[in-house]
């Protein structure tokens, strides 16, 4: 598995914000109310992240060297992919947020304080999430070995051994 790369982060965040921009517009030119998130989304996605980052720290440990211990390496691999998952979505939530902010902040109205809070609040803990899966997905990748380095099949070794 790849790891995560910035751009798609980047492209996740832009569709996040851009999409919720394009709902909240719609829902309010139907006579509808815009979508507020709730204050309990961003403490969840923040709990989302130290869950995370402390599902890998075993691995972490595993990586780097500590071979007294042992790690289900299907245990890992869930690991991974939740991290990396993680921070996919932590994109495209922290664009939902800043989008639902910036359409709130835009309107001639002056919108209510708590509710600016709120997207804000939303981009920030996701964020963290973000964060913490691009973290816990470092945490998880194991280290080249020297010897398999520079050695291809087919080739002579380079010591001259073989």
């Amino acid at each position: 598995m790849t790891r995560t790369k910035p751009l798609h982060l980047l492209m996740l965040a832009v569709f996040g914000g851009a999409a919720l921009w394009f709902v909240e517009t719609a829902l309010a030119a139907s006579g509808r109310p815009v979508v507020i998130p709730p204050l309990t989304l961003a403490v969840a996605l923040v709990l989302i992240g130290v869950i995370i980052v402390a599902m890998a720290w075993p691995v972490r440990r595993v990586a780097r060297g500590d071979r007294t211990r042992r790690v289900d390496p299907f245990y890992a691999a869930r690991v991974v992919l939740l991290a990396k998952a993680s921070s996919l979505g932590g994109a495209l939530l922290a664009g939902a947020g800043l989008g639902i902010a910036g359409y709130l902040l835009s309107r001639s109205v002056i919108p209510a304080v708590g509710s600016v809070t709120m997207g804000i609040a939303t981009a920030v803990g996701a964020v963290l999430l973000l964060v913490a899966g691009l973290i816990a997905e470092h945490w998880c990748t194991i280290p080249p070995d020297d010897d398999d380095k520079t050695k291809r099949p087919g080739t002579p070794d380079p010591q001259g051994l073989s």
